[in-house]
């Protein structure tokens, strides 16, 4: 099948800086590989050390004229960068399928879909948001925090980058994004949308760079006042300990084990299915997937011959085919890690009822993994406590309703959860035991108003809505100051 190739004018060997595409300083490169195919579609220029203190200066001279401007001409520039956005929608939904292997379905839907839904919310809670409050003799206000640190992953590369930037944007900060370099040719597409939607100049630069050094200086540098990172629980550590000596703000949106409970009166072997397929989707690379389904120990073949069935049901193959729905994992290196996992899940004991090791059948070129499901896993084993970030699904049982909160809640993770149930009093009530930022509440649709993040682990800070923005501001006490002072 004939599949287009990246935009050809892409600024590969540029960076955005202070409102143009300027050569990098550092000479280090890096190929943009195809999943699907184990070729190069692109190279990209590696930042340094001096292509970041750059991109911060830019992002410091704008600030002091962004932070003044008014709610509503923040909004109408968010406007603008929606409108612009939808116009290339289709070019996105291309270059995200050809970098990180989506599906083009799932490419066209949900991986350009979502960053949408971001700028619009971000863009309404703008609109109405109390920057200013007022105590009987004290004004409360909410300034925007400075220069903001935005780095993001390769598995929904468009929807982190936008839920970083619009609620950076809404605040009045300056930013420096610095993509995932796994899959970095969105970025570039966002940016140009940047620039043309009029984004003053430096408010918004992009780098691209290696975590180990363009995301350290980052986090390093004097002149970042806020750091925003999702991406691994390593690369969390390391950008937390590389900012405490400036002592900025740091939130991290990291890894996750979620688990999703199935209760008794409920349709073990439909909801098993639905979950299952519900997992494996963007190839089992999302850090919210619920990767361990928690059922009734009598339900137990119900539940597998569910999850055996979901398996069955995925079609894997070329990512630009309309019938799939299950593309490669990102790169060589994911697939390494996958199999990695399976083969532990083995060694461990764990049941193998659908898929197992090495590639489907006909695929051997690219890095596809076969959808793969565990049954009798217990929580010592380590596809039970590790996130594997691929398309394998840990399915164990429990006998009563406490065994089976302890045994959600025995993670270091707490990102995301769910509970299905017909009693949604009884599903709310297990819920709110749930040590976990998000529950899902039988087959619930996301709320991109609804804060997102984790506990434990998983992070600290939240992110979408008005949560999202208030991680960009601080806040300012001014005592003595009346509703009658102007």
């Amino acid at each position: 099948m004939n599949v287009p190739p990246p935009p050809p004018t892409l600024n590969t060997h540029r960076f955005y800086v202070g409102g143009a595409w300027v050569a990098p300083h550092g000479r280090e490169t890096q190929d943009v590989i195809d999943p699907a195919r184990d070729e190069a579609l692109a190279t990209i220029a590696l930042a340094d050390a001096v292509d970041v203190d750059r991109a911060v200066m830019a992002a410091r001279s704008a600030f002091d004229g962004f932070a003044r401007t008014s709610q509503d001409e923040r909004a109408a520039l968010i406007e603008r960068i929606i409108a612009l956005y939808e116009r290339r929608k289709e070019e996105i939904a291309t270059t995200i399928m050809r970098e990180m292997g989506a599906p083009l379905t799932l490419a066209r839907g949900p991986h350009v879909d979502q960053p949408i839904a971001h700028l619009r919310e971000a863009m309404a809670v703008l609109r109405t948001f109390p920057f200013a409050e007022q105590r009987a003799r004290t004004r409360i206000v909410h300034e925007p925090i400075g220069v903001a640190a935005l780095i993001t992953p390769w598995n929904w590369p468009m929807s982190l980058i936008a839920c970083k930037v619009a609620p950076a944007l809404a605040a009045g900060c300056t930013m420096v994004l610095k993509a995932s370099e796994l899959a970095p040719l969105n970025a570039l597409l966002f940016a140009e949308i940047i620039h043309e939607a009029g984004v003053p100049a430096g408010v918004f630069n992009l780098i691209n760079g290696a975590g180990p050094v363009a995301g350290e200086a980052l986090a390093r540098h004097a002149e970042v006042d806020f750091l925003s990172l999702t991406g691994s629980n390593r690369a969390g550590v390391a950008v937390s300990k590389a900012a405490a000596d400036t002592v900025k703000r740091v939130a991290l949106e990291l890894g996750g084990k979620s688990a999703c409970i199935l209760l008794d009166d409920v349709d073990v072997a439909g909801a098993a299915r639905e979950v299952t397929l519900r997992s494996f989707r963007n190839s089992g690379q999302s850090c919210a997937a619920l990767t361990r389904l928690l059922v009734p120990a009598a339900a137990r073949d119900q539940a597998i011959a569910g999850a055996r069935a979901a398996a069955a049901e995925v079609v894997i193959g070329e990512p630009s085919d309309p019938r799939t729905t299950l593309g490669p994992v990102a790169s060589a290196a994911q697939y390494a890690r996958v199999q990695s996992y399976i083969a532990a899940g083995m060694a461990e004991g764990a049941a193998l009822v659908a898929g197992g090791p090495g590639k489907p059948p006909g695929l051997e070129r690219g890095a596809y993994v076969r959808p793969t499901v565990f049954a009798d896993v217990t929580p010592d084993m380590r596809i039970a406590r590790e996130e594997i970030f691929g398309p394998v699904l840990c399915l164990m049982t429990y006998r009563t309703e406490a065994e089976a909160i302890q045994m959600a809640n025995a993670t270091s993770y707490g990102l995301s959860g769910a509970v299905r149930s017909a009693d949604r009093a009884r599903a709310i009530r297990i819920a709110s035991q749930m040590r976990t930022g998000i529950v899902h509440i039988n087959d619930t649709a996301p709320d991109y108003g609804a804060p997102f993040g984790g506990y434990k682990q998983s992070g600290n800070g939240r992110e979408w809505g008005a949560w999202g923005l208030r991680e960009f501001l601080d806040t300012k006490a001014l005592m003595g100051v009346t509703a009658e002072d102007r």
